[in-house]
């Protein structure tokens, strides 16, 4: 995933021709991860500014990419071909993180850091300076961390139905990953508080629908053109086409505390996207939600995580959170198979149940925000081998 973009030669923003050439150039049902992971001091937990020197330990690895916070790193893994890859991949690029940081810092994967501040020092690189000099202090919150997967369709028609329809699955997805429940020491009463702090920059939660290549070129030509985003990556919705890459690029899941959590997610979002697909090669029209109604149930995600209830997006009917997800994970679960994730399902059946934002909280019952650091730092090795003395 180190494409780059085509573009017009006005703004900077593709064409509908060329977006429609990224897409159909795509291959058929790659997966790959964006993992945001923060770093934290040994001593107290909190977060540690040191993601320029971690950089430099890491000599060159491609697998790894500064972020906007100076307290955090990205691991960045190629397409590949399905969840258990992916898998195998993300436990090798979190050994070498480890490594990396070994006696400087403790690599942490979560939505939040339990208990830091909630602005901190940032990475004044190029493309962060004018993110910097756009947003001032609101820049200084974006103290948070995703899971961002992408998935190509290898075909442009196809690819723009099942955005459309893969909208109204972002709830769901939501509530999978939440894993986020406390900001500067406290428990905000909510499964995941970060996509509240996202809310402070524009264009975030649920996209709109988009009817048309050329009405999606439209959308990034008046984009550029106006100075609302310089070009197509300002694109911050929870869910977006991939101009660069030609995938579907879904932004909505919180980091994940396991290599496991992040590959289950992985898995559902990769089923869900093929099986859409196939549906829509099947000559099924897809159904396109209306955003607010979207938009409801994505609040139901964020407060009660896998514990609340969705509305049923035609009647408004409620169901509990945990049985939607089962009969979501039913849904993929032959397409799942076929893509050779069974294991990471299983997976994905125990997170609809429990979730990460129970887990941190039942270890702040068990030892204070402290301890949910403690928790997520021990749980970032792959192997089980992160415990760190009391």
């Amino acid at each position: 995933m180190h494409q780059t973009p085509a573009h017009s030669r006005d703004d900077r923003t593709p064409t509908a021709a060329e977006l429609r050439a990224v897409f159909d150039a795509a291959p058929l049902y790659t997966v790959g991860i964006e993992e945001e992971v923060m770093l934290l001091d040994p001593a107290t937990l909190a977060l540690a500014p040191c993601a320029q020197e971690v950089i430099g330990r890491l000599d060159g690895d491609r697998r790894f990419k500064l972020e906007l916070p100076a307290s955090q790193l990205e691991i960045v893994l190629p397409p590949l071909p399905d969840a258990s890859a992916v898998r195998a991949a993300l436990a090798g690029a979190r050994r070498a993180l480890l490594a990396a940081c070994d006696g400087l810092v403790r690599p942490a994967a979560a939505g939040v850091h339990p208990f830091s501040p909630g602005t901190g020092e940032l990475n004044h690189t190029a493309r962060y300076a004018e993110i910097i000099d756009e947003y001032g202090p609101i820049a200084n919150r974006q103290l948070v961390c995703a899971l961002q997967v992408h998935v190509s369709v290898g075909d442009s028609a196809r690819a723009l139905a099942v955005y459309n329809a893969l909208r109204s699955y972002l709830p769901l997805l939501a509530a999978l990953a939440a894993n986020a429940p406390f900001y500067e020491g406290l428990d905000c009463g909510l499964a995941s508080v970060r996509p509240k702090l996202c809310e402070l920059l524009p264009r975030q939660g649920v996209p709109p629908a988009i009817e048309s290549w050329e009405a999606y070129a439209g959308m990034l030509r008046w984009g550029a053109r106006g100075g609302a985003f310089r070009e197509p990556r300002g694109w911050w919705w929870e869910l977006r086409l991939h101009p660069g890459y030609g995938t579907l690029e879904l932004r909505v899941p919180d980091a994940q505390s396991t290599v496991e959590d992040a590959a289950a997610m992985a898995a559902v979002i990769h089923a869900l996207i093929a099986r859409l697909g196939a549906r829509h090669d099947g000559g099924e029209r897809l159904a396109v939600a209306p955003r607010w109604r979207i938009e409801e149930n994505r609040w139901s995600a964020c407060r009660h995580g896998v514990g609340g209830t969705m509305a049923d997006l035609e009647t408004g009917e409620r169901h509990p959170t945990t049985a939607c997800l089962q009969a979501l994970v039913d849904e993929v679960s032959e397409t799942a198979v076929g893509l050779g994730a069974e294991q990471e399902l299983r997976r994905a059946r125990v997170l609809a149940v429990t979730g990460g934002a129970s887990a941190q909280r039942q270890a702040a019952r068990d030892g204070g925000v402290v301890a949910v650091a403690r928790v997520l730092a021990e749980r970032f090795a792959p192997d089980g081998s992160g415990r760190l003395s009391p």
